[in-house]
């Protein structure tokens, strides 16, 4: 039990995150259920919670929807409670926004591309590493024609 504070004392985990740091110290499957039911009755670990949290970072970081959707399922913050955290936490006028202002960043970049389908591409493959949805994207390669060039 000592051992999962000090693990959340520095941030919030999920449970699948805990019980992974704990298996890696060697603790036994039945020690482990045992600290993760307490962490919970306590509300020291709640999934809900962290998933709010990390949603909040990644947003702020700029990534999209579908970026933030698999870096939670990376953490083990999957099903219908951690989708619907994700469905009002970033609305698609707030994905459009933040796509903006990580084109804007980037446009210097972009802009050193003379051959406008090779700038299209670099646009389109940079937000959709960064997670955004492919209509985003569309609408933001079109405005770059008017904006960049």
């Amino acid at each position: 039990m000592n051992t999962a504070i000090r693990i959340l004392t520095g941030r919030d985990h999920s449970k699948h995150e805990l019980t992974q740091k704990l298996k890696k110290r060697k603790y036994e499957k039945e020690i482990i259920d045992q600290v993760i039911s307490a962490c919970e009755r306590f509300d020291y670990l709640n999934d809900e919670r962290t998933a709010q949290i990390y949603v909040g970072q990644l947003k702020r970081k700029g990534y999209g929807k579908k970026r933030i959707r698999f870096d939670l399922n990376r953490k083990g913050l999957k099903g219908k409670r951690i989708q619907a955290i994700l469905s009002r936490s970033v609305s698609e006028k707030e994905e459009r926004e933040c796509a903006l202002r990580v084109f804007q960043k980037q446009l210097k970049r972009f802009e050193s591309e003379e051959d406008s389908l090779k700038r299209k591409n670099k646009i389109y493959r940079y937000l959709y590493s960064r997670g955004f949805s492919e209509t985003v994207i569309s609408e933001l390669v079109k405005k770059s024609d008017k904006t960049v060039g």
